[in-house]
């Protein structure tokens, strides 16, 4: 391959040919270095990001340099290969132009003031920019959409979040650029779980919050940090009790908010019965004086209704 430029001067061929095997020669050398560079880069971002030890519970910081270092990669990657297809074309003597063209496009001013406002553009502008404010990071929980999830691949264009029940939601990146969405492991992988039951006014909401301390302290998705209970509304029939318990990951935490509704509902259901939810209906029936009474009970007219003339 280095040889044909040496090889055309040789071989006893008209000039056209060995011009043209000249030109060819020197865009499979451009090309060849153009790609041994990019594929070294390519394989160190790889490596470095392979050491990072995204699998410990507080992985907060190995997140931050994976998610910097893979947006790097891609980004290196495309521009690479527009810098290496713009060198081999300034080989060939008709379309020399376009290569200055492109190199000159590839510019960061030129990017920045000519395609921006392209959608394409605008994605690759907003991946540089996660890429180092990082609203995002791999694994993030995320609410997105209504949808909560977690971050899978920050992408060159788009970022796939993975639905708790597997689906994935393709976002483009400049979606977490100008539109609200919720992070829910911003400065930290732990999160808090919440628990609502609706109980009757009867229920032992002490014992209850006993009961909380105890599965959670039973449980290893617990990371011992917070647990607490409160009753956050009341209505005409039922108490909103609401529990609250800290876990490492979301992951973790929504086994843990499972694992304390399922026992809390048996550990009531076995202890305190009457503690849950039910309809009250008080079945009434008229007396002499055509008032209404509950059925069975002794009437006691009252005193403050009765008539001067009644004895």
């Amino acid at each position: 391959m280095f040889g044909t430029p040496l090889l055309a001067d040789y071989v006893a061929l008209g000039e056209p040919v060995r011009m043209v095997l000249g030109i060819l020669g020197r865009i499979a050398i451009v090309i060849a270095i153009g790609w041994t560079i990019g594929t070294v880069v390519d394989a160190y971002i790889k490596r470095e990001i392979s050491n990072l030890k995204l699998d410990q519970a507080d992985n907060l910081h190995a997140r931050k340099s994976a998610t910097r270092l893979d947006v790097v990669r891609r980004i290196w990657i495309v521009t690479s290969g527009i810098v290496t297809i713009a060198a081999a074309l300034t080989i060939i003597p008709g379309v020399r132009q376009i290569g200055i063209s492109l190199f000159a496009s590839a510019g960061i001013a030129g990017l920045a003031l000519g395609l921006a406002a392209r959608p394409v553009l605008s994605n690759l502008i907003a991946g540089l920019q996660i890429a180092f404010t990082q609203p995002i990071r791999i694994d993030d929980a995320v609410v997105v959409e209504g949808e909560w999830g977690w971050i899978e691949e920050i992408g060159l264009f788009y970022v796939v979040i993975k639905i708790w029940d597997w689906r994935r939601l393709v976002v483009p990146l400049s979606y977490f650029i100008e539109t609200p969405f919720q992070n829910w492991t911003r400065q930290s992988a732990s999160i808090l779980g919440s628990v609502f039951w609706y109980l009757d006014y009867r229920a032992p909401i002490g014992a209850i919050r006993e009961q909380l301390k105890v599965i959670c302290e039973k449980s290893d998705l617990w990371d011992g940090n917070v647990t607490n209970l409160q009753v956050s509304d009341a209505d005409d029939r039922t108490l909103t009790v609401r529990a609250l318990a800290s876990a490492r990951t979301s992951p973790e935490a929504w086994d843990l908010r499972c694992l304390i509704r399922e026992e809390m509902v048996s550990w009531l259901q076995e202890h305190h019965p009457y503690a849950l939810p039910r309809f009250r209906v008080e079945s009434l029936e008229d007396d002499q004086d055509g008032r209404r009474a509950p059925r069975g009970a002794k009437f006691e007219p009252d005193e403050s209704l009765r008539r001067p003339d009644e004895g």
